[in-house]
């Protein structure tokens, strides 16, 4: 069966972290996918370890020869600091803990255009406590400054992503740091279906609908309100026709990318799912819509 037109289909690595990186991407390939969301981690293209020029070069040619286009996510739990998920963070009161995060995403970004990506991800972290509202927005735009620079130097969409619990975790908060920086062309958006259900305050497929101009990089998963648990599709509350229907008519065409990383136990049979439910879906979306 020919894949449906619009957005390509993808999975994320952070999924599939039981498998070696090849066979992760193989799997992917003859699952169907079109892409891939390469989350940067000691187990897959480890963005700390020696010759990195070397293995990215591997990793592209392995792309190409699969015919899997791809994203580069930098949401790894522990790369940087082995005690602090996600440590430390673009917010850290410590310059230097904030130079090391910059650092990392200045190198993903390098790595990115090296693969050919069609979006660098990354989010903005939590608020530390006792940091005033004000102070933590303004940390951040600093922080994004370079790496805004480095991302048009690369030619690459630096693409956001609003998280649950994070200082930046809406919609509204990816435009007020948008605004704060100038809106620059290549400050992009990481949307998170699943987020949607989760805080958004508007319908998903509305959400979506006006997340449509920013659109860089989506990443999709079942979500219920409230609660930042991503969820196989059917166990959450999404209805996903109409939110794959809006998602078609932004005119989106990157990757959407089930977003599973507390799953890899059942990666491979989740793949497989999870490709065909959304097939499913969209071919009912598509149905709907004509």
């Amino acid at each position: 069966m020919s894949p449906p037109p619009g957005p390509l289909l993808a999975y994320g690595t952070n999924g599939l972290t039981d498998l070696r990186l090849a066979d992760a991407l193989a799997l992917l390939a003859d699952l169907g996918y079109q892409g891939v969301a390469l989350t940067l981690d000691h187990m897959h293209l480890d963005p700390l370890a020696p010759e990195l020029a070397r293995r990215t070069a591997e990793v592209a040619k392995r792309l190409d020869q699969l015919g899997l286009a791809v994203a580069v996510e930098t949401g790894a739990r522990y790369v940087l600091d082995p005690r602090a998920k996600h440590g430390p963070s673009l917010l850290d009161p410590d310059p230097a803990a904030r130079a090391r995060r910059i650092g990392l995403l200045t190198e993903a970004t390098r790595i990115a255009a090296d693969l050919g990506a069609t979006a660098l991800h990354c989010f903005s972290g939590h608020r530390p406590p006792d940091t005033p509202d004000e102070v933590a927005w303004a940390r951040l735009a600093d922080a994004f400054t370079p790496l805004v620079e480095a991302a048009e130097a690369a030619g690459v969409p630096l693409a956001v992503e609003p998280e649950p619990g994070h200082l930046l975790q809406d919609l509204a908060g990816f435009h007020r740091l948008r605004q704060a920086l100038g809106g620059p062309e290549v400050l992009r958006l990481t949307l998170d279906i699943g987020h949607c259900q989760c805080l958004e305050p508007l319908p998903v497929a509305a959400t979506v609908t006006a997340a449509g101009p920013w659109l860089a990089h989506v990443q999709i998963e079942d979500m219920r309100r409230g609660v930042h648990e991503h969820l196989p599709f059917g166990d959450g509350e999404i209805d996903f026709p109409p939110v794959l229907a809006a998602l078609d008519a932004t005119g989106y065409a990157g990757l959407v990318s089930v977003e599973l990383p507390r799953h890899s136990h059942a990666g491979p049979q989740l793949a497989a799912e999870s490709h065909a439910f959304l097939r499913s879906a969209w071919g009912t979306a598509r149905a709907e819509v004509v």
